[in-house]
């Protein structure tokens, strides 16, 4: 019998995986992918057939079923002729939905997360607070290891985070639950319209048999009239923030669980973070012990709102990933109700044309000392009078460790590119930990 003949269109990770997971499945695999040196390309098992260069449109048609990767838009002509002609185009997981009903995975449950901001972080911790229980879980998707590779017999547990990309070919999931965390403006240079990048994340929505929504942003609340739904959000949601005595807490079911000032991570939009972890996670059944005790604990992912260091009573926080004035407003938003003591910010770098009075609002939530330098210094002290230009990095951190006293937080979160100084944000994120890590005695510097 001829082996079934597939086309995995994109090399790269999930390219690379899907090859592996067909080649296994007995299938006779060609690879096509548009780059003259792709990813991953030496990795291939010699059975596979290579096509390097543009998309050929007389080629894919003698292919049923086409696998593309998610970086390779449907739009491209070739695809669109082949899809015209009956060939079936999904992605990788899609080929994990499908093997995920087999009896030998059927047993695992399995949460999907996607949203234009945070979903990472969710990811991570949700992951987390599952390898806290018994559970054998696997955690990807669109973050570390492709969805394919992750399938065994023994997992419990499958959490995937997922990018529109790879929900635009995707229709067979049976998520036990799935969220879309929050929807903004992004990749609008794929999709037609914002409506159109708004109807593709909810592709997730079609796929579960429950759903988690923020009820702070109304764009994800499912359409789908019989889905059944929780929600997380600052107010009237299942998993919710609630004031007490002047303090915020997380909550479920109105019932106070967790005092925000006693996570590591920092910030509304983690406070949200953590309120949508803990509705996944008790959505599947994971203990409210397990999930609050990893919430205590929890650092967050490296360079964004990453707990560093306590020094003499003074949170250090790194958020070298806030790259953009967006990511600056979220990282500031709402942090210096968490604390009783003082918020202090240094930032700086490459502006990329963006415009600084934007940060004034989230500035003016804040009564610590803010500190600048890099490329576009000048500018962004003109937008608060107490902004201080400094030098470098090194200078910003020596002070904020001056000005600040127990129980402040000194938060990095640049609001720019890292291009003038470093070789990227990860570069001068590690620079940051060093410098908060080898604090000690402060003695005053002149600048």
């Amino acid at each position: 019998m001829l082996k079934k003949q597939v086309a995995v269109i994109g090399a790269g990770k999930s390219g690379i995986s899907s090859v592996n997971f067909l080649l296994h499945a007995g299938y006779q695999v060609t690879l096509f992918d548009s780059r003259e040196h792709p990813p991953g390309i030496d990795m291939l098992d010699t059975r596979v057939e290579v096509f390097l260069g543009p998309l050929n449109a007389s080629f894919l048609v003698n292919f049923k079923l086409l696998v593309v990767s998610p970086g390779v838009a449907l739009s491209n002509s070739a695809l669109r002729q082949a899809k015209d002609a009956g060939c079936e185009i999904i992605g990788d997981i899609e080929l994990f939905a499908r093997a995920l009903k087999e009896p030998r995975y059927a047993h695992a449950k399995l949460v999907t997360i996607t949203g234009s901001n945070g979903k990472t972080t969710v990811t991570s911790l949700l992951g987390e607070m599952a390898n806290a229980t018994s559970l054998k879980v696997a955690i990807g998707g669109n973050i570390g290891t492709p969805a394919l590779d992750l399938l065994a017999p023994e997992i419990d547990l499958y959490i995937l985070e997922l990018s529109s990309f790879q929900l635009e070919t995707t229709t067979s999931l049976n998520a036990d639950i799935a969220t879309i965390l929050n929807i903004s403006a992004d990749h609008l240079d794929r999709y037609r319209s914002y409506a159109h990048y708004i109807k593709t994340k909810h592709i997730i929505y079609q796929q579960c048999k429950k759903a988690l929504f923020n009820a702070d942003d109304m764009q994800t609340k499912p359409l789908l009239p019989r889905l059944n739904s929780l929600s997380f959000g600052s107010e009237n949601a299942d998993f919710q923030l609630l004031q007490k005595n002047n303090e915020i807490f997380l909550s479920i079911d109105g019932q106070t669980r967790f005092n925000v000032k006693h996570l590591k991570i920092s910030g509304r939009h983690n406070w949200m973070n953590a309120l949508a972890a803990l509705g996944l996670g008790t959505a599947v059944g994971l203990t409210q012990e397990a999930m609050l005790s990893v919430l205590r604990r929890y650092s967050g992912l490296a360079h964004r709102c990453e707990f560093v260091k306590e020094v003499k009573g003074v949170r250090w926080i790194n958020d070298s990933k806030g790259t953009n004035i967006g990511a600056t407003q979220a990282a500031l938003s709402g942090l210096s109700q968490s604390i009783l003591g003082k918020v202090h910010v240094i930032l700086g770098g490459q502006g990329k044309g963006a415009d600084f009075n934007e940060l004034r609002e989230v500035f003016d939530e804040i009564s610590g000392s803010i500190f600048c330098f890099g490329e576009d210094a000048s500018l962004i002290a003109a937008v608060d009078d107490r902004i201080q230009c400094v030098n470098d990095l090194a200078c910003a951190v020596r002070l904020a460790a001056q000005v600040s006293n127990s129980g402040d937080i000194v938060i990095f979160s640049p609001a720019c590119a890292s291009l003038d100084m470093y070789k990227n944000f990860m570069v001068r994120g590690d620079h940051f930990k060093e410098l908060v890590k080898a604090l000690g005695n402060v003695h005053h510097v002149e600048f």
